[in-house]
């Protein structure tokens, strides 16, 4: 490995905007290597900034910690990860990412008409969900959670 691929925690803190702290948390969970330094500095890859990025989105995105753990655990730690071994992890959230997607569009749809809750507080509820036949299908939003 080339030596100038090789950045100090600092760097990669200021490039991703993550902190020091939360870096060093990524390591011990072991989503992220570093190397030392004769001095025992940190030293992280340059693609690790990638790696970090995707725990960042994944976050966003609603995924757990653990979730996180399991994709990134199919990437290589010993090198660089190339387009196919990020396509892997794509392929395998595709699916639950499809799903928040679809949750949120239906939140979006429903959230300013009725959602199915059985409160009957709204006009367009006594069209949707006349006499509250929502609650056959059981509790809560059943029109935006059961779909």
């Amino acid at each position: 490995m080339d030596k100038n691929d090789l950045i100090p925690i600092g760097t990669l803190s200021d490039r991703t905007g993550i902190a020091v702290s939360a870096i060093r948390f990524y390591e011990d969970k072991g989503l992220i290597t570093a190397m030392r330094t004769e001095g025992n500095q940190r030293r992280f890859r340059r693609s690790d900034i990638r790696r970090l990025s995707f725990i960042m989105i994944a976050q966003r995105l609603g995924l757990g910690l653990a979730e996180i753990e399991i994709a990134m655990a199919k990437l290589p730690q010993d090198r660089t990860p190339t387009l196919s071994d990020w396509q892997r992890i794509s392929r395998s959230l595709r699916e639950e990412i499809d799903a928040r997607i679809a949750l949120l569009m239906r939140t979006r749809t429903k959230l300013d008409e009725c959602i199915g809750c059985g409160c009957m507080s709204l006009e367009r509820c006594q069209r949707h969900n006349r006499d509250d036949r929502a609650r056959i299908t059981g509790p809560g939003p059943r029109y935006v959670l059961d779909s």
